[in-house]
């Protein structure tokens, strides 16, 4: 029986690992600029991070897909899968950074500690099956 999430060893090596920090990186600052811009406009935080999330994920696929996994899978494959791991990262955001709060964290340390929860599970669903290719499946 063959593992739910076969991955590639090039989708977990040094230099995935690293590409994906600096895509994350550009990533992370969009959604943050977005998020900043937001607030300042008035919007409450947790929706604030919530729109600058979504915008950013647009761009980490983008990215991703050519500079971190190199997939060769067709878009109509791995974009509805990034879809589904990005919609439960934005979750996973909203989660973590609600409990944080309530926790009595202010914006800004609850949402870098956020941040990395989000990486976190980023790195691994896209590694395991989002940029997973057919020659990868067993």
């Amino acid at each position: 029986m063959s593992a739910p999430f076969p991955a590639s060893r090039d989708n977990f090596s040094a230099r995935s690992l690293l590409a994906f920090l600096c895509v994350g990186g550009a990533s992370t600052a969009a959604h943050y600029l977005v998020m900043l811009l937001l607030l300042l406009a008035g919007m409450p935080t947790v929706a604030a991070s919530g729109i600058g999330f979504i915008l950013s994920a647009l761009l980490n696929y983008l990215l991703n897909e050519r500079l971190t996994f190199h997939s060769h899978e067709q878009r109509r494959v791995t974009a509805p899968r990034f879809a589904i791991a990005a919609m439960t990262g934005l979750l996973l955001n909203h989660l973590l950074l609600t409990a944080l709060m309530r926790a009595g964290l202010p914006t800004i340390p609850a949402q870098l500690l956020t941040t990395i929860g989000v990486i976190i599970w980023n790195y691994c669903i896209h590694g395991a099956w989002t940029f997973r290719s057919r020659r990868n499946r067993n």
